[in-house]
Order: C-alpha cells, then structure tokens, then sequence
C-alpha cells in the first residue's frame, strides 16, 4: 500500500470513475439505500482484509473513534446516498461530472478553515470558473429538465460533503499518526455498521438480484470502496487533501465512456463543455496553491 503515490491515484480514479456505472446497474434490482448498504459492507470486508494481512490494530483513543466516525458520516453515508438517490434521475456520465466539483469544494472549505489557505485573485477566478461549468452543465436555459434538478443539486451536495470530509481528514485525523488503512476501514466500518443497524427501516424493500448487479456490488465496495479509499488516504497525506481531490479530473471520463459504452446514455453538448470548465478552474486554483507554497517555501529560513 505504500506504492507509487501517482499509481495509486490513477487507480482510484479508474476505481471512482466506474464507481458510478456500478451504482446505476445496481439501482435495477435495489433501492437506493441499499446500494449504499451493500457498498459499505463490501468495502468494509476488503479493507478488514487488507488490515488482516498487514496486521494492524486499531486505535483505542475515544477521540480518534469519535473524529473517525465523523469523517465516516461526511466522506461515506452522506455523499453516497446522495448520488445513489440522484442516478434514480440521471445519467451515471452525468452524475460522475458533478463528481468533478469535489476540488472546488474542497478548496472552499480549505479557505475557511485550514491555516496558510489564502483567497488570491486566481484562486477567486478558478472558482468562478469552476461554478460557471456547473451551471452550464445544469443548463437552466433548457426546457424539460426540472424533474432532474433535485438529483443534480444532490451530486452537488455530495461533492461539498467530500469537500468538508477531505479537509476534515487533513486537519483532525491525519496529524494524529493514525495509518491509511486503519483510516479506510475505519471510517467505511463505522459507515457500514450504521447503515446496518438502520437497514430494517431504510433498505428493507425487496431486492431484485442478478449476476450483474451482484458483480457491480462487489466491485463498488471491494475497489470503489475499499482499496480506493486507502490509495486516496495515501494521496492525502502525500499531496494535501485539495490536490488529492484533483482525482476528479479523471472520474468523468471514465464514468462519462463507461456510461455511453454499456448503458448507451446520451451526452448533451453542454456537459462537456461544462466539466472543460469545472477542470479548468480546479487547473487554476491548483496552480494558485502551488505558486503559493513555493514562495513561503523560498521565502522560509
């Protein structure tokens, strides 16, 4: 697990981006909840795995369980119901597009809470940017898409909940030298308890099973859920959590293909469009942040 860190992001990217094809062949046989109960119980067995093979032990401070199951709640059970209950609406291209405006909301809240993190003119810009292809992609111009402006504001809402999760991870749980994949297990393992316990009431409608779906569970909760989110830990305590986040400039091609080659989803001439300019403000912010640290770095004693 302590490989190459631009491997590892590359693989979380793959891992992500198909992410959101598994969600929407999953939503043919189950609910939205269950999606996400399955996701997480899956995730959880991989990552008790990898924690099994590297025979690692658990923390025992209340307060790392405590930030942990925080970040269990911001990075696992809010997003991720969200985006289940949003491809009910849209296209699984269409919701791995949204997923882009992760960094633009990661920088948002770094700016508001993390130390050192400035508001300069480009990162201004960038932002702007970024949220003038969000609305292009959710193109307010067009008639007949008011049934699926809910599901698309709740992409946005799961990407500011990662946002919130990433800086939280960076600033109350990394410096407390807890490992990556105790991290990962923990956080998917907290997530999957809750959904577990609350299954009888949330995800207790019948499920529809077939080899297909079956097969997109398992590979949503082992890769896109489980190995996935310890590359990403690895990413985030290497490269920061906004640069982390940046994993999203490939989660929409991926997702965006895969969409269009097994499901035959159209693509509207606006999303495109839209996501170039979403990754194009997370270009100019990233650089902003970059130019930044390399002067205090000069700048230093």
């Amino acid at each position: 697990m302590k490989g190459n860190l631009a491997v590892q992001y590359a693989g979380a990217a793959l891992a992500w981006g198909a992410s959101f094809l598994f969600i929407k062949v999953g939503l043919e046989g189950l609910s939205f909840t269950q999606v996400v109960l399955w996701r997480l119980v899956f995730g959880a067995v991989t990552l008790g795995a990898v924690l099994g093979l590297t025979r690692t032990r658990l923390p025992r401070e209340a307060a790392t369980w405590a930030h942990l199951s925080v970040l269990a709640v911001a990075q696992c059970v809010v997003p991720w119901l969200l985006f289940s209950w949003a491809e009910q609406s849209i296209s699984s291209g269409l919701a791995s597009i949204y997923n882009a405006t992760t960094p633009l909301m990661t920088m948002s809240v770094a700016l508001a809470f993390l130390p050192g993190e400035k508001l300069t003119d480009a990162k201004l810009f960038g932002l702007l940017l970024g949220f003038t292809g969000v609305v292009v992609v959710l193109a307010p111009w067009q008639a007949g898409i008011i049934g699926s402006v809910p599901a698309q504001l709740a992409c946005l809402g799961a990407t500011a909940s990662y946002g919130v999760a990433l800086v939280y991870l960076r600033r109350f749980i990394l410096p407390r030298g807890v490992g990556t994949p105790t991290i990962a297990f923990m956080q998917v393992s907290i997530a999957a308890a809750a959904m577990v316990l609350a299954a009888p009431w949330v995800a207790s409608t019948p499920m529809h099973l077939t080899p297909a779906i079956v097969a997109s569970m398992i590979g949503l909760g082992a890769f896109g859920t489980g190995l996935a989110f310890v590359w990403n830990t690895n990413v985030v305590r290497g490269w920061g959590p906004t640069a982390a986040s940046t994993v999203t400039y490939l989660t929409p091609v991926v997702g965006v293909v895969l969409g269009a080659v097994a499901l035959d989803e159209h693509i509207s001439w606006n999303q495109p469009v839209g996501a170039l300019a979403v990754i194009a403000g997370i270009v100019v912010t990233q650089r902003s942040s970059r130019t930044a640290a390399e002067t205090v770095a000069a700048d230093a004693p």
